[in-house]
């Protein structure tokens, strides 16, 4: 029997490693096989710990939020929402990564909020985002992450309070009106076009920066073509399909040869986002000029309209189109347990008829759109006439 570097671990004349030490007076013996030597020490330095838990009769060790954070980063890497998530943890970091996490609760997170909110000028609503992920990382330490003596990571995960933002801006269907006055001061390349992509497809932002050729499918039987954009960057992670209508299929043409590898590309470069300069500026210059039509300020006008609403827009229009619920979760992108991932020649038929029911061309007389919008508890309705595919929306 060798000894070898390590106290307590031994290797016969077969290679196989035994452990065999004294820690607090127990006798921690294994056989372990033909394992590495750092395979070795590592099992010897678990049992070490879980003797020295069970002496203290089983107390536990402190565990800061800085190492929760690191392990739900880790344990969660493959999530869409994993760089928010690590965006959020590195703005709590300074504030309550040191603590241990029975520490973390409503009170040590004051500093945090109010730093937030008064001197970095986030909404209410960014907080909150910041405060779902304690929540979230809490609940995992004392439900499910343990330590070698079976006990959790925290023996009760606190109640962090999450503030009603009474303020939150609610989604804004856009009018066809309200589009076209919109999308006339956004640059034709590519922000206008990516714009009426996302209007027409129910694409997410991301979904359309991240937009590739490769992911083009020609369907013959139809003479079209649709996009399958891989789960890794889909919300729901699975294989989105993107449907096209006329206008999107118009914007597709008008981008060919472009790039060889982006769809939307800016000097050879994928955009980022869709909410740039060129956005906050048009949405700027619309409000001014949708003031100026009225005679007077909107109760809302386009200074709160987020490239996300151009998401609901598809939304509202394929509802008031008369298109069917399940039909609208599949063209939205949207997870449920009916929604098959293979189409053939005829679903894919439904799917394009129902797109092309929101095209603005296929309008007939207008109807009353109705808004509705809470404004300090009084609700405030204003009519306006558009087209009928955009329907009744209560905002």
């Amino acid at each position: 029997m060798a000894t070898t570097r390590t106290s307590g671990i031994t290797v016969d004349g077969d290679g196989i490693r035994i452990v065999n030490k004294q820690v607090l007076g127990k006798t921690i013996f294994a056989r372990l096989g033909r394992v590495s030597q750092e395979e070795a020490e590592r099992c010897l330095a678990g049992k070490i710990e879980r003797v020295k838990l069970e002496r203290s009769h089983g107390t536990r060790p402190r565990i800061t939020f800085r190492e929760g954070s690191i392990r739900y980063l880790t344990e969660n890497r493959d999530l869409a929402s994993i760089d928010d998530a690590a965006w959020h943890i590195e703005m709590l970091d300074p504030w309550i990564g040191k603590l241990a996490l029975a520490d973390v609760c409503d009170e040590t997170l004051v500093p945090f909020r109010q730093h937030r909110l008064m001197k970095d000028k986030v909404s209410l609503t960014t907080v909150n985002r910041s405060f779902e992920i304690v929540r979230r990382i809490l609940n995992l330490a004392a439900r499910q992450w343990r330590h070698p003596n079976r006990l959790t990571w925290l023996e009760t995960a606190p109640l962090i309070r999450i503030e009603k933002n009474r303020n939150a801006r609610r989604p804004y269907p856009l009018s066809w009106s309200e589009q076209d006055l919109l999308f006339d001061w956004l640059p034709q390349d590519p922000n206008r076009a990516m714009a009426l992509f996302k209007v027409n497809t129910g694409c997410r932002e991301q979904e359309v920066c991240s937009l590739e050729w490769e992911w083009e499918v020609q369907v013959p039987e139809l003479k079209t073509s649709v996009f399958i954009i891989p789960g890794e960057l889909v919300k729901n992670r699975e294989d989105r399909l993107v449907v096209l209508n006329r206008v999107a299929q118009d914007v597709i043409d008008a981008r060919r040869g472009k790039h060889p590898r982006w769809v939307f590309d800016y000097r050879g470069r994928r955009l980022e986002c869709m909410n740039n300069t060129a956005w906050q500026t048009a949405r700027r210059e619309a409000a001014k000029a949708y003031g100026k039509t009225l005679g007077r300020l909107a109760p809302w006008g386009f200074e709160h309209v987020r490239v996300h609403d151009l998401k609901h827009t598809f939304g509202r229009r394929l509802r008031a189109a008369g298109v069917s619920l399940e039909t609208r979760q599949v063209l939205l992108g949207h997870k449920a347990e009916h929604i098959t991932t293979h189409y053939s020649a005829a679903e894919l038929a439904e799917l394009i008829e129902a797109v092309n029911r929101i095209d603005a061309s296929l309008s007939t007389p207008a109807i009353t759109l109705l808004r509705v919008q809470s404004i300090q508890s009084l609700a405030k309705v204003e009519r306006e006439k558009v087209e009928p595919a955009n329907g009744l929306v209560s905002a």
